[in-house]
């Protein structure tokens, strides 16, 4: 029976369902409630108490900062655990979360392990007490008994501009780059074709790919420098050509943001992709 509540805020349902199922299959002492934004999330919390907050930093109504304020400022919540888990890993970003009481800051995508060290890491002997009163096998059962490393959580994946790649064959001369980002590695590529609902991009078969299904986030400059960083996950993988010794593979990520303020930068990234 669980004994803990979180709530999970993200404007993309993909997002939330990974975030739900990672800490339902490692801390099932843990129930869960999701909210599509600030403004819901908030709402929740009025009429609820939750031990957990994991938020998303952009998105509509009310972002994630505004709801972490809202949240320092509640007198019970003020000390509830809150982690930011966001595309956004820029050291300024970072900063300014932690002024306004972050616990933790988790950057997308991200593996289940290394979310499963921040709840760890944020809720501590609270977790722990909880899990031992439950007495139900878990996957995480063995996590408190691991080293210090566990605790302090992986590095963020990086958050590097696009980097030119030598183009694929029929592609015309002129190249538009991004770079695509996983929970472990970050693909270099050039964008083949790319609509409101997703983006295709050619890449090196010598770099490390993703599998089906797993998250991305997409970083493509979109205008004065700005970096759209858009959230999706990886729809299909295929060779470039018949060749199975083939330089390229073909890659299409989904994306699943409803951030109007992301959507619009993609669609500026679009019209002057196709001019």
């Amino acid at each position: 029976m669980a004994v803990l509540k979180a709530l999970v805020v993200d404007d993309a349902s993909f997002v939330r369902d990974l975030v739900k199922r990672t800490l339902r299959q490692r801390f099932p002492v843990i129930e869960m409630t999701e909210a599509q934004n600030g403004r819901r999330a908030q709402s929740l919390m009025s009429r609820n108490r939750f031990d957990l907050i994991l938020c998303d930093w952009e998105m509509p109504e009310m972002s994630g900062l505004e709801l972490l304020q809202w949240v320092r400022a509640d007198e019970y919540y003020r000390k509830v655990p809150f982690i930011m888990i966001t595309s956004r890993g820029d050291k300024s970003h970072v900063v300014e979360a932690v002024q306004e009481g972050v616990s933790e800051y988790l950057g997308k995508p991200f593996s289940p392990e290394g979310l499963s060290k921040k709840v760890i890491k944020v809720m501590g002997k609270t977790l722990q007490r909880a899990m031992e009163e439950d007495g139900r096998p878990s996957p995480a059962a063995d996590a408190f008994r691991q080293s210090a490393d566990l605790l302090t959580g992986g590095s963020k994946p990086s958050a590097e501009a696009s980097v030119p790649e030598p183009a694929a064959p029929g592609r015309a001369s002129r190249m538009v780059t991004a770079a695509i980002r996983f929970a472990d590695s970050t693909l270099k590529c050039v964008i083949k074709d790319i609509t409101l609902s997703e983006v295709r991009v050619i890449a090196r078969r010598d770099q490390a790919f993703p599998g089906i299904l797993d998250q991305a986030v997409v970083d493509m400059e979109v205008a004065d420098g700005r970096m759209a960083r858009l959230n999706g996950y990886v729809h299909q993988l295929q060779a470039v050509d018949k060749r199975q010794d083939t330089d390229f593979v073909s890659m299409t990520v989904r994306f699943v943001d409803d951030d109007p303020k992301k959507l619009e930068d993609l669609s500026h990234f679009i019209a002057g992709f196709r001019r």
